[in-house]
């Protein structure tokens, strides 16, 4: 059986012959015995910061700001579809319609979403997670992200190229607080070379045992510049895993140091995530009043228990509820430990009737995956296979309640005057099949066209840009462009002989109001 720091440690010695990330991943395929705590914070924290990853091969880039007609646009409020006809003027929607247009989009067949968001992540907490992943969450139309334990010596080199026209809008918990001997302490040593604890200690994470040293060591997490404060708890219903010897590092703290940490981020303006691990763990966070719990518990048995025993109770789910909680779902991490058939029928049992119970308390979910190689898209298809969650309550979690919880004060999701002009065009609609979702055939952030076509990025704002043939006729510089953009969406090769998904949408050069 693989013990997982041997599992750790063997994946970064061979970085000398193997692309470092494509080594954990070949040795996460092999491992056949439950990994052990939060694999992608280990991922993130061992491996990310010091590393340069690969150059993408084609990189999403943003054109000038645009003001743009949406012509015949049908898009998702959050229960159904509308239609009509939409403007965007300086990065916004409008409900005139802009003195000069840009670009004029004919949309027949067409429907328009909301970006994605992603509540729990680790893969874009460094510079090379972000050189790794980016451009996934960007083809996958995610456009939102919290990274919920990162290093503050991993962000501060990064901080200027998240929320960049090309890039992803991030949030980053850089004060992450566990116990003495919780996770993911057990890990970060667990490298070749191991880090020091010294070097851990109130450095890559803090350390607070009791209510008393939240009080000493909370000028540490002032100092961190954090979007959010993340705590963590790991089975603190069992409090004979401290004295097993094998469990050190892979613990978490106490209910009482999550409320203390609560009541300090609160008074500070912090909002607050909680890792949890078993029921009981989620009921004290519930508590303790925090702002997000990071995951439903039993992703995982990590000590042989009955994924039962992860059954939130109904009285927690309607505290979670009353306080207005948002409970991350997280339920695709699953797939990282392997488990036997049989097990992975029984954890996602556990699953769907903590959804179903949480669904029927009015609980806050919110859609996250901690799928290090994945993002939010691999968690909406997931849920969708559980079937507790009908499609546009899917779409809305995705598309507009976790984007809206993780950036409040933006006007995020939405297509009414004032919103941000950010969306997905979809060939079909996806209140029919959530697999539209899986190839937007445009990308717009804040009214610019995501392109992975430089000629296309740079032209966008003067040139026509036609998608396809619906009537109208874009030059045909500007014409190959786009059909090579179509294509490299769509998956098809430029001048194939069947019409590419994009042939309804047309969009041209447009003249100024008359």
């Amino acid at each position: 059986m693989l013990n997982f720091s041997r599992f750790l440690a063997s994946a970064v010695g061979r970085v000398g012959t193997l692309d470092r990330f494509g080594a954990v991943a070949d040795a996460v395929q092999t491992a056949r015995r439950p990994l052990k705590a939060s694999l992608a914070v280990a991922l993130a924290a061992a491996l990310g910061s010091q590393l340069g990853g690969p150059a993408q091969a084609a990189s999403f880039k943003a054109s000038p700001e645009m003001a743009i007609e949406l012509r015949h646009a049908q898009w998702f409020d959050g229960e159904k579809l509308q239609r009509g006809t939409l403007y965007i003027d300086n990065g916004v929607f409008t409900a005139q319609r802009p003195r000069k247009i840009n670009r004029l989009m004919e949309l027949r067949g067409q429907t328009l979403v909301p970006p994605l968001a992603e509540a729990h992540n680790h893969n874009l907490q460094s510079a090379w997670g972000l050189d790794k992943f980016a451009q996934d969450y960007l083809r996958d139309g995610v456009f939102y992200a919290a990274m919920l334990c990162a290093d503050p010596a991993a962000i501060g080199p990064i901080r200027d190229r998240i929320a960049q026209p090309d890039t992803p809008d991030v949030l980053f918990a850089t004060a992450c607080i566990t116990s003495s001997d919780g996770q993911p302490l057990a890990m970060l040593q667990s490298g070749q070379p191991p880090m020091a604890l010294e070097d851990i200690v109130d450095k890559a994470v803090l350390i607070m045992d009791t209510p008393e040293q939240v009080e000493q060591k909370w000028p540490l997490i002032r100092d961190r510049r954090t979007d959010l404060v993340k705590v963590i708890m790991s089975y603190h219903d069992r409090p004979e895993l401290r004295g097993q010897a094998d469990q050190r590092g892979r613990l978490g703290v106490t209910p009482e140091v999550v409320a203390e940490v609560v009541r300090r981020a609160h008074a500070d303006g912090l909002r607050v995530v909680a890792h949890v691990e078993s029921a009981l763990d989620f009921e004290a966070a519930v508590r303790a009043g925090v702002d997000f719990i990071a995951e439903l518990p039993g992703y995982f048995p990590q000590h042989g228990e009955a994924p039962e025993s992860h059954l939130i109770s109904p009285e927690a789910a309607v505290m979670a509820a009353e306080k207005k909680i948002g409970i991350v779902t997280a339920t695709v991490a699953t797939r990282l430990f392997q488990p036997a058939p049989d097990l992975l029928a029984r954890i996602e049992d556990v699953q769907k009737r903590n959804l179903d119970r949480l669904r029927e308390a009015g609980a806050r979910l919110l859609v996250g995956s901690d799928l290090f190689t994945g993002n939010a898209l691999e968690e909406v298809k997931h849920l969708a296979q559980l079937g507790v969650l009908d499609k546009p309550t899917l779409l809305r979690l995705a598309t507009q309640d976790t984007p809206r919880a993780l950036f409040p004060q933006r006007k995020l999701g939405c297509f009414q005057t004032g919103c941000e002009a950010s969306f997905l065009v979809l060939a079909g609609n996806p209140l029919d099949d959530l697999g539209a979702l899986e190839k937007p055939l445009l990308r717009i952030k804040q009214g610019r066209v995501l392109t992975q076509l430089e000629e296309v990025a740079a032209t966008a704002g003067t040139e026509d840009n036609a998608l396809g043939s619906g009537g109208q006729k874009a030059s045909g510089k500007s014409r190959k462009a786009s059909a090579k953009s179509s294509a490299k969406s769509s998956g098809k090769p430029a001048g194939s002989s069947k019409k590419p998904a994009t042939s309804k949408a047309t969009v041209k050069k447009a003249t100024t109001n008359k």
